[in-house]
């Protein structure tokens, strides 16, 4: 949680050359390990290498379709049919817990200092106060953490792949393409107001967008820009993208996370059955694996909109360029 994806390398769960394809280089610096508290660190604790349950996935993919060679050849997806394994998952119990502790001081500051907002759930503290310096420095030790997670789950992919092919995951090709954060906040520099500041952009249910020759986007992908990731629902596709110049202007640097909802879970609880999901995936040459059966029914592809939709207006806004679209061949639920 302070050390970020240098622990990972250091224990051989990650690969050195990863880091310079994860944001930030897998590691916040202002973590500060004594502003958490106790509960997090008691549900975090048997948690790093978990996906969790809700939206979180590890889906087996081919690519099937090419729209900017250029990018797609940066990226090492150029290939129809190249098999690609996506990941999404988070910080887990530890970085929500540290969110509910936090959310429950910010209240507090915003009933001191009389900030008025639209909805509570809006709870905030000054960065520079007391409040939002703890705050600051326990959400880099769960982005940290959510790093090392995912670095894990990468360390077992890589594992059962090669096991099975009887191949190194070396040999068959299985660096990241990118590790991209969601639901953060960072600090970074934008033009307000015409006027160069640092800020903290706050990504909410967002990811980062940033364009060719960013100083942080990085080396390999510097002539293209940074890889932008949308998953769909695991029975139609998903997408790869690179940010635009526009984004910069318009979203700070910013594009959506996922296709969202647009039935929550308790409306697909009562309008899917779980064996008729799985079916219906099988039939389209999908294999599910899921913990619960609650699970399946709650994410099943019609709980969500359309992602090529949502892509398409991503990329009409100027925000992203669509680069590839791949689809599922094997899905494992939380």
């Amino acid at each position: 949680a302070t050390d970020g994806v240098a622990w990972s390398v250091e224990k051989g769960y990650a690969w050195p050359e990863d880091v310079d394809h994860i944001e930030a280089e897998g590691h916040l610096p202002d973590a500060d390990f004594s502003r958490v508290g106790d509960r997090a660190i008691t549900r975090g604790k048997d948690q790093v290498g978990s996906l969790g349950a809700g939206n979180h996935f590890v889906e087996i993919q081919k690519v099937d379709r090419v729209y900017d060679a250029r990018a797609a050849k940066a990226f090492g997806i150029d290939s129809v049919g190249t098999v690609c394994i996506m990941v999404h998952t988070g910080s887990r119990g530890f970085g929500h817990q540290i969110a509910s502790d936090y959310i429950e001081a910010c209240e507090r500051v915003v009933k001191r200092e009389k900030i008025e907002l639209p909805d509570l759930q809006l709870a905030c503290a000054p960065i520079g106060s007391k409040e939002g310096q703890d705050y600051w420095r326990a959400m880099c030790c769960g982005a940290n953490f959510a790093w090392n997670n995912r670095q894990l789950i990468t360390f077992g992919v890589r594992n059962a792949f090669a096991d099975v092919l009887r191949r190194s995951a070396d040999d068959l090709g299985m660096g990241i393409v990118y590790d991209v954060c969601h639901n953060i906040g960072k600090v970074e520099e934008h033009h307000v107001d015409g006027v160069r500041q640092k800020v903290v952009v706050h990504r909410k249910g967002a990811t980062r967008a940033f364009p060719a020759g960013h100083p942080e986007t990085p080396a390999q992908y510097k002539d293209v820009g940074q890889p932008v990731l949308i998953p769909g629902d695991m029975g139609t596709c998903s997408f790869v993208l690179v940010g635009q110049p526009t984004a910069m202007e318009r979203s700070f640097g910013s594009s959506c996370h996922g296709a969202g909802r647009q039935m929550s879970r308790k409306a697909a609880s009562r309008t899917y059955d779980a064996n008729e999901v799985v079916r219906s995936l099988e039939k389209r040459g999908i294999y599910l694996r899921a913990a619960s059966r609650a699970g399946i029914v709650e994410e099943a592809p019609g709980a969500y909109k359309n992602v090529e939709d949502v892509v398409r207006v991503a990329e009409g806004a100027g925000l992203t360029k669509i680069v590839a679209r791949m689809v599922p061949l094997g899905v494992v639920k939380g």
